[in-house]
């Protein structure tokens, strides 16, 4: 039997997902973990991916010298300290921290961190003990925690010493960082534009992310207007300097701190900067499943540029003898192979790593004991890209919806787009009602239950709650028998209204996959499973 109980001769026509993460992982699993595995991708510096990457929630990257105001920012949208933070003129930040979201503030180190399989963050060690000594976790009980993460890094100084000083590479690591960010924010100061050479590093590292990268230009209320016009011209080229391309980067103008905007400023010109940045940012948690589509389509182009490569220098060695002679003959003519391989198989240039790391990746290897190429996986890898994954995406509706009348289908779709609360956070509408919901004693976890609700919203909900025939089209999806969707609506269904609300569809799902998993479905709904908004009820009953 195959895929929900499908014959494994239909099971491909048959992968019907909740959600596109779930044929995400799948699709990753199957299809191109494996070519990852047998041509060394993991040589490439990128670790294999598993379950809690596609779970993650939406990351967004901060970088910049230091005393540029990164952990402010992200003090201003938390509208609190979190643990470990360190604010000051001088370099305070002195380590990567991810600020996450938990039941109570705790500080997890870096080691500790990296060996947790439900955090993102496995892929870590490859950067060795050196640099997790070097990275931390901060968890504190923020709404806003439960929708996206942040990662702050160590402020960059100028010269050559304090790359030096590092026992780590610290543009690697910032390129490991921005592989898993679906937004990279560039923080300068308005009295601090220079670019250091290991920021330009750190920059030039992230061209293969190019179109994640916003600019923020910070405190630029300490500046006068005319001021502010040559301060802006000048960041614009040095950047260009750095990226070298003509393609003009956006550039945020405002001040992200607590305190109110300097008497006699750009008040107007920089709520309207700071309004589109936090509505940019709102957008992540309703687009996630997106950019996981995309990001996974961009793995799949370089692994399969990988493999041919490593299939054509295996085809490139001796059988018998002079096996050293050649490999070095290889290494130092790697730009013709690129081409040969670019020419014989029709690929853009823009597929292909950069030749001098993937040389000094593949260097200490002997070419000899590579893998042949293997026509059928290169077929595989070209269905995934022009079949699997359009076909998976054609599953599910957008997550974020535009047409009329349907704002408030999803729970807080209005709200991300109404302007900020007088006195009070802007970015305070990534929350809502049905995720302030305490999950402390729910039995669903914060990673399932975001899934949940992002299927919920995109499942045409009216007045918050979705009708048996809507939630009869994804509970369908399961190919579970009659009898037993019938079992899970009517323990889901906590008020009996005939209709399934936000939590109430959560309990469903989380039934769902608990009978796909061969487990027995209870006769009464067990107490951590029942939502905390219901147990009121659930008692009374």
């Amino acid at each position: 039997m195959g895929w929900f109980g499908a014959p494994k001769a239909k099971q491909e026509d048959q992968q019907v997902f909740f959600s596109a993460v779930d044929g995400l992982k799948k699709l990753y699993k199957e299809r191109i973990k494996p070519v990852e595995e047998l041509y060394k991708f993991r040589a490439m510096n990128s670790a294999m991916l598993t379950d809690a990457d596609f779970d993650a929630k939406p990351q967004v990257l901060l970088l910049g010298q230091y005393s540029v105001g990164k952990t402010s920012f992200i003090q201003y949208l938390l509208e609190q300290e979190f643990p470990g933070a360190h604010v000051g003129p001088e370099p305070t930040t002195d380590r990567f921290m991810a600020v996450m979201y938990g039941d109570q503030e705790r500080v997890i180190p870096g080691n500790a961190l990296a060996v947790q399989e439900d955090k993102p963050f496995r892929g870590l060690q490859q950067f060795g003990t050196a640099f997790l000594q070097r990275l931390e976790c901060s968890q504190c009980p923020s709404e806003i925690l439960k929708s996206v993460t942040f990662v702050d890094t160590p402020g960059v100084l100028s010269g050559e010493k304090q790359r030096i000083g590092r026992a780590y590479d610290f543009p690697q690591v910032v390129e490991w960082f921005a592989q898993k960010s679906d937004l990279i924010l560039l923080l300068f100061d308005a009295h601090k534009l220079d670019i250091s050479d290991e920021f330009k590093r750190a920059i030039v590292t992230l061209k293969q992310h190019d179109e994640k990268i916003r600019v923020v230009l910070n405190k630029a209320d300490t500046v006068g207007e005319q001021q502010l016009m040559r301060v802006y011209g000048a960041l614009m080229w040095s950047l260009g300097k750095v990226t070298g391309t003509p393609e003009v980067k956006r550039v945020y103008i405002s001040s992200f701190s607590s305190r109110p905007f300097a008497e006699g400023s750009n008040t107007a010109l920089f709520e309207k900067e700071r309004e589109d940045l936090l509505k940019e940012m709102r957008e992540l948690p309703r687009n996630s499943a997106m950019r996981k589509i995309n990001e996974l389509v961009k793995r799949t182009r370089y692994v399969k540029v990988h493999a041919l490569l490593i299939g054509h220098i295996k085809s490139l060695m001796p059988t018998m003898w002079g096996k050293a002679a050649k490999q070095a003959s290889i290494i130092g003519n790697m730009k013709e192979i690129f081409r040969t391989v670019q020419r014989q198989h029709h690929l853009p240039i823009g597929d292909f790593p950069n030749i001098e790391h993937f040389t000094n990746c593949i260097k200490d290897y002997d070419f000899s004991k590579f893998p042949k190429l293997d026509e059928e996986i290169i077929a595989q890898m070209d269905s995934v890209l022009s079949r699997d994954v359009p076909k998976l995406m054609n599953q599910f509706p957008p997550e974020r919806e535009d047409v009329p009348g349907k704002a408030a289908a999803s729970p807080g779709a209005a709200a991300a787009d109404a302007p900020p609360v007088a006195g009070g956070n802007p970015f305070d509408p990534f929350s809502t009602a049905t995720q302030a919901t305490s999950s402390k004693e729910w039995s669903i976890s914060i990673g399932e239950q975001t899934n949940y609700r992002n299927i919920f919203a995109s499942s045409s909900p009216q007045d918050g709650k979705l009708s048996g025939a809507a939630a009869k089209m994804v509970l369908a999806k399961s190919k579970l028998e009659t009898a037993i969707l019938s079992k899970i609506w009517m323990l889901s269904d906590l008020d009996k209204d005939g209709y399934l609300d936000e939590d109430e569809f959560c309990v469903a799902m989380h039934l769902c996959h608990q009978a796909l998993s061969g487990q027995e479905l209870p006769e009464k709904l067990p107490e951590l499973t029942v939502p905390p908004s219901k147990r009121a009820l659930d008692s009374a009953c």
